[in-house]
């Protein structure tokens, strides 16, 4: 059995794979990290971790496995790996999140992809047929552009409104705004590095915020638990 862990910047996501499908998986709150102890048990082979959270949060994930002497290995962006090649100019530079869910969208689709991560930030990565990934976006998630606005407005809320096409009151169209942004970034870069939408064009869409946007995306979907799970079950199964 082996433990993927993906380290994000609000949660750690974790899952317990069994060759070729998944045992089981959850999220622990960050302060709750100590609770990976409890899984180690059903660990037969290694650890593979994703993290983005920081060096503090790295120590804490190595602190917690360290008693159990159950190897953990750090997944890392490189110029190429599981078919899919890296497309930016240094390489390193790409978060390891994202490399591990461009990863695991190669191994669920193989035509043209947008492979989109709603969570905390939301980025749109652009990922050919041919398993190059050709660049992105960063862009804040949907929760953070409506807290920034609260506070960096003198006279907006933190908003609790709902979608409407078009917004009558300023909760309403503060929740509208920052989703339809998210929703025209994500069209535009089809437009831009996918047109046409050919027969194997696809947006695989996970996160948190996956919900709130998938009922308003007018092309070709599927949805993904996490797609840095998929990813790193990938790479610790040797593709």
């Amino acid at each position: 059995m082996i433990l993927c862990l993906d380290a994000g910047n609000t949660r750690l996501k974790w899952g317990l794979r069994e060759g070729r499908s998944w045992r089981t998986q959850g999220v622990f709150a960050l302060d709750e990290i100590g609770g990976i102890a409890t899984l180690l048990p059903a660990v037969s082979e290694h650890i593979l971790a994703c993290n983005v959270a920081g060096d503090a949060v790295a120590q804490r994930i190595e602190d917690s496995v360290a008693p159990f002497g159950v190897p953990l290995e750090w997944f890392k962006s490189t110029a190429a790996c599981c078919g899919v090649t890296n497309g930016y100019a240094n390489p390193a530079q790409l978060g390891a999140d994202r490399w591990a869910a461009l990863v695991g969208a190669r191994g669920l689709h193989a035509g043209n992809a947008l492979v989109v991560m709603s969570g905390t930030a939301t980025t749109i990565d652009v990922l050919g047929a041919d398993g190059k990934f050709r660049g992105g976006l960063i862009l804040p998630g949907l929760e953070l552009m409506q807290k920034s606005l609260a506070r960096n407005t003198a006279g907006l809320p933190e908003a609790r409104g709902a979608y409407r096409d078009i917004p009558a009151n300023t909760d309403d169209a503060i929740a509208s705004g920052a989703l339809q942004a998210t929703l025209g970034a994500i069209e535009r870069m089809q437009r831009l590095a996918c047109r046409p939408v050919s027969a194997d064009f696809c947006v695989l869409l996970s996160g948190g915020a996956a919900d709130a946007l998938a009922p308003h995306l007018d092309l070709p979907l599927r949805r993904v638990d996490n797609l840095v799970l998929e990813g790193l079950a990938r790479v610790a199964a040797g593709c």
